[in-house]
């Protein structure tokens, strides 16, 4: 009877970095033998029926089986995890640090702060605990996490095999030199920065170049006005923001695009760098966080955020062939290490390693947990299907936030 080894997050995302971990996790586990589901609480529709909600699965995993978690904020999946009695594999794909979102995202500020905290939980729940680069195991040792382990991104890169948008490659693919940034425009990303750098480049070198900006901004319309309103400041043109794009949208901004720009302060992984090394495109990119480790000799780091130290890069990357062939050769040897990463292998060691060792005690939690996991889930079908209901519901004499307080009910 093949043994149990599942995973569990708050989303499955359809082309994002942890989706595409997921998957390929869910395949090497099914290919070696193991019965494996991937257990959400929401799943892109593209992807739903690749998963199970977490809420039919609280009965039915046992202490012999292995929880695959990825940590997430404030994820009522994530607290179900923990309360189980199975074995358990952490896998963190790093939290934002909260200052980052101060007077943009208040909401954003409380759950990257409360998700840091929750984190340190799981110490003594997990039995192994993985970041998905260098750069975040040691984050997990800084923490106190006794074991753990680096279980490496590997990137898939077959949602750029399709034909590029013809409407991308009209607009864009011409004489003009396209600077490119991919990734959502959120604070810790700097994309005013980007606008900073591509303003002194334009200014200095190269009036007949635009700056392409493609990455959801969803949530954060506060910011988004501010970097409309940078652009109008400094008035520089030509600057492109298009908002979250589709896989053959994003294949065509990679083909067209001269070089790849990033200017990042905080990255676990940070996948538009090598998926950038994968399109051939020269990437220019700031030295913080996990980003050296990730181009591993590949690429342009900098040091110093000077508009003008920045644009000099960029031109001179741009305007002489042999650098340019230099950080592209460069890109592809980092590349080849990355995808030579036996993936599965590291996978299943680590899963043969934790079913190797002795059974923990199971997590103490509030005896009355389970009751209330219950109550917190008919509380969140009324959100859903009777929306006047749950706003009807009684508010809090604390804070004023409306609540259910169902303890009256058995």
């Amino acid at each position: 009877m093949p043994r149990h080894v599942h995973q569990i997050l708050a989303t499955l995302g359809y082309g994002d970095a942890i989706g595409n971990e997921v998957l390929g996790i869910n395949r090497a586990l099914r290919g070696a033998g193991f019965d494996s589901e991937i257990i959400v609480e929401t799943a892109d529709p593209r992807l739903e029926d690749l998963t199970v909600d977490y809420r039919d699965m609280a009965g039915a995993i046992g202490e012999e089986d292995l929880l695959i978690h990825h940590f997430s904020l404030g994820s009522r999946a994530s607290r179900m995890a923990f309360a189980l009695p199975c074995r358990m594999a952490l896998v963190y794909h790093n939290i934002t640090p909260p200052e980052y979102f101060l007077g943009v995202h208040e909401q954003l500020v409380r759950q990257c702060y409360h998700g840091r905290r929750e984190l340190l939980a799981y110490r003594t729940r997990c039995d192994l605990a993985l970041g998905d680069s260098e750069f975040n195991r040691r984050e997990l040792e800084d923490l106190g996490f006794p074991a753990t382990g680096v279980l490496p991104v590997v990137p898939d890169f077959s949602h750029l095999d399709v034909a590029g948008d013809s409407r991308v490659m009209t607009a864009y693919d011409d004489e003009w030199t396209n600077i490119l940034f991919v990734g959502r425009l959120i604070p810790n990303k700097r994309p005013d920065d980007l606008i900073r750098f591509f303003h002194a480049y334009q200014t200095l070198y190269n009036p007949r170049a635009r700056l392409i900006l493609a990455g959801s901004y969803g949530g954060f319309d506060t910011y988004l006005a501010q970097l409309h309103a940078l652009v109008a400041t400094l008035g520089v043109r030509d600057v492109h923001i298009l908002g979250q794009v589709t896989n053959e949208e994003l294949t065509a901004l990679y083909d067209v695009a001269d070089v790849f720009l990033c200017a990042s302060e905080h990255e676990g992984f940070c996948v538009p760098l090598v998926e950038a090394f994968h399109k051939g495109v020269p990437v220019v990119a700031y030295a913080s966080t996990a980003v050296p480790a990730t181009m591993d000799g590949g690429g342009v780091l900098y040091a110093t955020k000077d508009p003008r130290h920045v644009a000099a890069l960029i031109n001179g990357v741009l305007t002489d062939n042999a650098v340019e062939a230099a950080v592209l050769e460069a890109q592809d040897a980092a590349l080849a290490r990355l995808r030579g990463q036996d993936f599965s292998g590291t996978l299943l060691r680590f899963v043969d390693g934790i079913f190797s060792l002795p059974k923990r005690a199971p997590a103490a939690v509030a005896y009355d947990f389970w009751r209330q996991f219950a109550l917190a889930d008919e509380l969140e079908r009324i959100r859903q299907h009777r929306p006047a209901a749950f706003r009807a519901l009684p508010l809090s004499p604390e804070d004023g936030l409306s609540v259910a307080d169902l303890g009256h009910r058995a």
